[in-house]
């Protein structure tokens, strides 16, 4: 089981890196027969939702453990221009 799991992982990680709004590399992932566990940092719930449902496409993932915390970003402070 360990070298499905391991091809799991791999599957997973891919489809991770490849995703354009999953970017930011804090995210990480543990497979167990099937059973993918995410954790991480993401800055938005859309990151977090686009991630769990990337990885129920993915070939031999059955369930999904969700536990991906999101840390919003403040926005930068602007500064007056003097003239």
């Amino acid at each position: 089981m360990i070298a499905l799991d391991e091809q799991l992982d791999g599957r997973v990680q891919r489809a991770l890196q490849g995703h354009p709004h999953l970017t930011n590399g804090n995210l990480q992932s543990e497979s167990s027969d099937g059973r993918v566990t995410l954790r991480g940092v993401v800055t938005t719930y859309y990151q977090k939702q686009i991630a769990q449902e990337l990885l129920r496409s993915v070939e031999g993932v059955r369930e999904v453990v969700n536990n991906l915390e999101v840390t919003w970003k403040k926005p930068r402070q602007r500064t007056a221009v003097s003239a």
